[in-house]
Order: C-alpha cells, then structure tokens, then sequence
C-alpha cells in the first residue's frame, strides 16, 4: 500500500500537536536525564527488557532478559547490559557500531507501568567486567555499556488494554504455528520441523548462557 498521495497522512509536528494537543504535567516532569533511585528501583526489578537499535541496514527491537536486576546500575547515568547467548545474528550489536543511540523498555511481570530510556551504547569486552556477569561460569561474550541521557515511566494504558499479566488472557503455545513448522515452510523443507521442535527444549536448556 502506497501512503505518499493520501490527504489524510499526518507530515508535520504541528499536524500532529494539533490532534493530539500538549503533554499534561506529569508526562513532562516524569523526565529526568538520569537514574532517579524511583528509577533504579523499577530497573532493578525488572526482569525482562526490549533493546531497541537503529543502524544503517534499518531498526531492531530485541528481547533481553535475565533474573531481576541483570541490567546493572553502575552509576546515576551508567547501565550495563550483558549479552547473552542468542541466535548469533548480533543485529543489535552491529547497529550498535554504526549507531551507538539505544532505547531500552523495561517490563516487570504483575506491573502494569514500563520504564523507558534513551542513551547511547558502547561494546565493552574488558575481561573483569565480563567476569562481572558470568553465570554457572560462563562469561558473556560483551557487556552494553549504556550513558543515560533520557528516562522516564509509560502509564499502564497499553498493559490494562492487552490484558498482558492477566491468568486468563494466556495463550497455548500448541494454538500458534511451532518454531519448526515455521523453519520447515520458510526453508522448503531444508530443516527437519519435527526434529527441530523436539529438540529445541533441551537445547534451551543447554544453551541459555
């Protein structure tokens, strides 16, 4: 579909600030260009949060998550973030070398506020910080540095719309096409569905760190 002709597309701030009008107060005083210990709070825990990168090959938004308080507050303006294992894809990591702005969206199970900033990212390999982080004796392979410079909390609306921590909003993972299924249709058969699903939990298991 092609938007560039439609009248009705919004191109300007003030299009935008005429619809929607001006923040209120408090979405502008939240704002602050460092972690307030309210903040630390929140981050330290969370459990779960989506990195968000821009680099010249386009965007990317990755799930990281560890147990609560993996992303450390090294200093009001400091966050470290470990890499752990993954697909190996390193999207955020190579964006992140173009582009060192980053956003990070912090989630905490049963919480219906989320916590947002922006700052930008170094890719630290130094040996004791590695160390820092390792896990069942097993180091990450980098540790996100990120310099804060924007951080404030998102109201509950998205979460109370989405029903997200709610028992009964819970989806069978069997009522959605599997990991298999999906590699098998996507590489024409070149991966074996079955195989691969079965033996992706203990694979997990073996390979979360």
């Amino acid at each position: 579909m092609d938007w560039s002709s439609n009248p009705h597309r919004i191109t300007d701030p003030q299009a935008l600030e005429a619809l929607y009008g001006k923040p209120g107060q408090a979405s502008v005083v939240k704002e602050v260009d460092y972690i307030h210990p309210h903040y630390r709070a929140f981050i330290e825990a969370a459990p779960f949060a989506v990195l968000a990168t821009a680099g010249p090959d386009g965007l990317d938004a990755s799930p990281r998550g560890d147990p609560a308080g993996f992303v450390v507050v090294e200093d009001e303006k400091t966050l470290l973030l470990p890499d752990r294992r993954g697909n190996n894809r390193v999207d955020s990591l190579r964006n992140i070398v173009a582009d060192p702005r980053v956003a990070l969206l912090f989630m905490v199970p049963g919480v219906g506020e989320t916590l947002r900033v922006h700052g930008r990212a170094a890719i630290l390999v130094d040996p004791p910080l590695l160390e820092r982080f390792a896990v069942d004796g097993k180091a990450p392979r980098t540790v996100l540095a990120v310099r804060v410079e924007s951080v404030f909390f998102q109201c509950s609306r998205a979460l109370i719309r989405s029903r997200l921590w709610q028992p009964d909003a819970q989806r069978e993972p069997a009522s959605l096409p599997s990991l298999g299924t999906v590699l098998q249709e996507l590489s024409k058969s070149a991966i074996d569905g079955v195989q691969y699903d079965r033996d992706l939990p203990g694979r997990l298991q073996t390979t979360l760190y």
